[in-house]
């Protein structure tokens, strides 16, 4: 999803302006995938150690600093910035609402394509059908995966009126791409995603919240949704350990433990997992 995200960026941007505009603008912290490309996009060094060289044309600058994106975006003649609204892989951290509003402005009026990679934060995850709608923005292309298909492996591109015509036949493709029987599974999930469920998933993340203020060893609560990041006093390495051992999955992002439970989870089993997780942060 993140592949074909970037090869729009980059098509839209040689139709328009030139085969020398090609620069994909990322974040510190983010993390867009795992290979070479996505690699390259993502913006903490550690991933890229083994892997050299890496797709050139990426450059990454400190989230929620626009004043530095647009000077970098200038020089580098962008094709496009590509932002995770919540960087999960970077520790559950939410991007500020003025500056995803911010990029979008400076990308719609700089004629630079703006991707939003919903690879982890979309069908739902955040108490909305895509987190990007918690910012008021419309992007020009999104990537979603993860839970689309309900466990089924199924990435897929969404992509403005801006840019439909940018790929054409041969642009992008795979041998299995789009097959029926996880197509199928991706239209069930996206049918059961309604306005109950959205609701329930914020009710679902308030309880939390509220299970968790002030809680031995919680220092605080990050994320949106049923994406949840837990800063805790104990090591998270050491807390996730505990958790799994007595029958909850969670893992670890930076410094915090994080929480991605079904977003159909039972409100009894949520109950039980949070006394658990209460009891491993003390």
């Amino acid at each position: 999803a993140n592949e074909c995200a970037i090869k729009v960026g980059r098509k839209y941007a040689a139709d328009k302006k030139g085969s020398g505009c090609y620069t994909v603008i990322t974040l510190e912290n983010s993390f867009h995938g795992r290979t070479l490309t996505t690699l390259a996009a993502t913006g903490q060094e550690h991933y890229h150690e083994l892997f050299q060289p890496l797709t050139p044309g990426f450059v990454s600058v400190p989230a929620n600093d626009i004043e530095t994106l647009k000077k970098v975006a200038k020089e580098t003649n962008a094709a496009a910035v590509m932002i995770e609204c919540i960087q999960g892989e970077g520790g559950v951290l939410p991007l500020d609402a003025q500056f995803v509003k911010d990029v979008r402005t400076f990308t719609e009026e700089n004629d630079i394509i703006m991707i939003v990679d919903e690879v982890q934060t979309g069908n739902g995850r955040s108490g909305m059908l895509y987190c990007y709608q918690n910012f008021g923005i419309m992007p020009d292309v999104v990537s979603t995966a993860k839970g689309l298909a309900g466990g089924l492996p199924l990435g897929a591109t969404l992509i403005s009126d801006k840019c439909k015509d940018v790929l054409g036949f041969g642009d992008h493709g795979s041998t299995f791409g789009g097959n029926p029987v996880c197509c199928a599974a991706a239209i069930s999930i996206l049918k059961r995603i309604d306005d109950k469920l959205l609701s329930e998933v914020k009710e679902k993340r308030a309880y939390i919240e509220k299970a968790l203020e002030g809680a031995p060893g919680v220092e605080a609560i990050t994320g949106m949704g049923l994406m949840v990041g837990i800063k805790t006093k104990k090591p998270a390495g050491e807390v996730v350990a505990k958790c799994m051992g007595n029958g909850v999955l969670c893992l670890t992002a930076k410094d915090k433990v994080r929480l991605l439970p079904a977003l159909n989870i039972p409100m009894d089993v949520l109950k039980k997992a949070i006394e658990t997780i209460k009891d491993a942060c003390r």
